[in-house]
């Protein structure tokens, strides 16, 4: 048997464990994870989805703040496991560590490196309007998501997905992924790829300040990419009829309009069209105001009948 320890933490990484943990040929010995958050309004103390995975099948778990350095990090050393695999772990690991893995440490990463190196590339690809992205395989290095490619798989981008459904639809492409490299990379069969440094793009933690749409300066398609970048969180917002607005689900428009951006476009009982730059439209479709529930635009103009007029200027910066 092959013995695995394995470092991840979110819904993206459970799924992964599982396959390893479900194979008699790999012997996971022990799963190091984020420690326990206080999640939801009621702050309950949650187990990661990839603690859940591990406590389930009685697999030792390791839960340091911060792995360099801690006695969590000593204890994988002192395993001396052959592989060491990450999904979605978001720390780096020292030297030391990767070094302890006797056939070597692999990181399934959710990207088609080089592009998207770093800790949100779902967000990134959708958000750029990526027709694609995909899962590679790497050797682990101490850089950030530097090391040479094992293997690699690509997955369309379809006009619907959010950064949800591609974290779904990844880890899946994932998980078969890593299952069908793990026995040539254990049987010496693989030949590594060095990632191409002129290619190599970005993709750091998703900031504040990145929630907020400019319907002065992103045309219809460019906000619809970042909504649904930023779903199902932290959710993308405006400024809408001097309200902050959350914009749930939103939809390009093939029209040119002739309104300034960020006023209406159009408003039936069930459709409220804003204009955005370039002379595009966009149709609001779920959106939450402060303090109240997610609705449907149909719900949220009965309670505005003398409201966004043609013309009106309701986005503001």
């Amino acid at each position: 048997m092959t013995s695995i320890v394995f470092m991840g933490t979110p819904q993206f990484a459970a799924p992964i464990l599982a396959s390893l943990i479900e194979k008699p040929e790999y012997d996971v010995q022990a799963v190091v994870t984020q420690p326990d958050r206080k999640v939801g309004r009621k702050h309950v103390l949650t187990a990661s989805p990839v603690k859940q995975v591990a406590v389930e099948h009685e697999i030792p778990v390791l839960q340091p703040e911060k792995i360099s350095g801690s006695p969590e990090m000593q204890q994988v050393i002192d395993l001396q496991p052959d592989l060491i695999v990450t999904a979605a772990f978001g720390q780096f690991l020292p030297t030391k560590l990767l070094k302890a893995a006797q056939i070597g440490a692999v990181n399934v990463h959710g990207s088609l490196l080089p592009k998207y190196r770093g800790g949100a590339p779902v967000q990134y690809a959708i958000m750029n309007g990526e027709r694609e992205t995909g899962i590679t395989i790497i050797y682990m290095v101490k850089k950030m998501d530097a090391g040479d490619m094992l293997a690699q798989q690509a997955l369309p981008i379809e006009a619907n997905d959010d950064t949800g459904t591609m974290f779904a639809k990844l880890s899946d492409v994932g998980r078969n992924l890593l299952l069908a490299t793990l026995p040539k990379l254990i049987a010496g069969e693989i030949t590594a790829t060095p990632q191409d440094e002129d290619q190599v793009t970005f993709s750091p933690t998703i900031k504040p300040e990145q929630e907020m749409v400019d319907f002065f300066s992103q045309t219809a398609a460019q906000i619809d990419c970042q909504v649904r970048a930023m779903r199902p969180a932290p959710i993308a917002y405006t400024i809408l009829d001097g309200q902050r607005t959350k914009l749930w689900d939103v939809t390009p428009l093939t029209e040119t309009v002739e309104q300034a951006a960020g006023q209406v476009v159009r408003k039936t009982k069930h459709e409220l069209v804003i204009a955005a730059a370039d002379h595009t439209a966009l149709a609001l479709n779920t959106i939450q105001p402060a303090g109240k529930p997610k609705r449907s635009i149909t719900d949220f103009l009965n309670g505005a009948t003398d409201k966004f007029t043609i013309g009106e200027q309701v986005i503001t910066k």
